[in-house]
């Protein structure tokens, strides 16, 4: 619920409004899930929430740590349906074990996904249920109530865990303003990061939105024959389509819009390809992040040498093109980018 939500409630109840911001206060600022032991407000008023009122959070099934310090949660839904959350903390100077400075919380918005990208893992899943704002706010709540992320300063948050964001489009942006409000949990809607497969809808309703995370689309491919044999999305939004809406999309002061590239080894990943590539988004104020495919069990790819993976990265370069590699997070316990899968393996190295 809504910091307007709650007053409303306490209003109708003949409370004060007051009472509705104190509850929200403790819920979001405080992270204060026993509503009986919330002594910002009366016993009388707590006894009565208490009574009224249930606070859900995603149960904690099951976690897996993996080498580099991000951490995989299997998390069980109220209804009995399971996702997953991902936590990567970053720590100075890169060794585990000093002074954590960032936490990336790595965020589903589905319950499986019905998008069937062929090099991923969560695709198998097929589509449960999309999450309400609750449970995608959840997610952050209860990873953040935990040892590993409450200590950092900067909490960034990527919607790219399992599901589509743009397919549950207002439940979405309804979790996005509730982590956003400076007064409720308040993570800035600028170190948000919602993924897209390439619903197009969704990237042009997002650029009309006041309060949005930035936009990553998940490209993978330079031309709709092979876009389409790896994503079937590109069917219905094919490239040219995907791109128009790219360039329309409003960037604010020193944004760029990102693309997202999975090298898969002898598919997406010539030269050719990279130049291809290049020629299609430089025109847009873009950034590409590169990411070798992250292997799991029951898939026909292969990630590429890193060698070759440099070579595609010196050729956007070359050609006018902000190229990045994603080191993998997490890959050992199934954790990183199109890793996601419910899995119960320890290990996939």
């Amino acid at each position: 619920m809504t910091r307007e939500q709650l007053e409303e409630r306490f209003q109708l109840a003949g409370e004060p409004v007051y009472r509705g911001r104190q509850l929200y206060h403790a819920l979001y600022r405080e992270r204060q899930f026993d509503l009986g032991k919330i002594t910002g407000l009366p016993r009388r008023v707590r006894a009565q929430i208490a009574e009224q009122f249930e606070v859900t959070l995603p149960a904690v099934e099951r976690t897996f740590q993996s080498a580099d310090a991000t951490s995989r949660y299997l998390l069980a839904l109220a209804d009995g349906r399971e996702i997953e959350t991902v936590v990567m903390p970053e720590v100075v100077g890169g060794v585990v074990g000093k002074k954590i400075h960032r936490t990336t919380v790595c965020v589903s918005t589905q319950a499986g996904c019905a998008v069937d990208c062929k090099f991923c893992l969560t695709g198998a899943l097929g589509f449960s249920r999309n999450l309400s704002a609750g449970e995608i706010v959840g997610q952050v709540l209860r990873v953040m109530g935990r040892g590993n992320s409450a200590a950092a300063p900067r909490v960034n948050l990527v919607f790219m865990g399992m599901g589509e964001p743009f397919l549950n489009y207002d439940q979405v942006l309804a979790a996005v303003r509730l982590l956003a409000d400076p007064e409720g949990v308040g993570i800035s809607s600028a170190r948000m990061t919602v993924s897209t497969a390439g619903v197009v809808p969704g990237i042009e309703r997002l650029g009309e939105e006041t309060i949005r995370p930035r936009l990553a689309v998940s490209l993978n491919a330079p031309n709709d024959e092979l876009r389409t044999q790896i994503m079937p999305i590109n069917k219905k939004w094919p490239i040219a389509e995907l791109l128009r809406a790219c360039r329309n999309f409003p960037l604010r002061p020193g944004e760029k819009l990102t693309f997202e590239y999975v090298l898969l080894a002898g598919v997406n990943d010539s030269l050719a390809h990279a130049r291809q590539l290049a020629k299609l988004v430089r025109p847009i104020n873009c950034k590409v992040n590169l990411i070798g495919w992250n292997p799991g069990p029951d898939l026909d790819f292969h990630t590429p040498a890193e060698a070759l993976v440099l070579e595609f990265q010196r050729e956007l370069k070359q050609r006018g093109v902000p190229a990045y590699l994603r080191k993998p997070r997490g890959r050992d316990i199934f954790a990183a980018c199109g890793q996601l899968k419910l899995a119960g393996q320890e290990s996939c190295l």
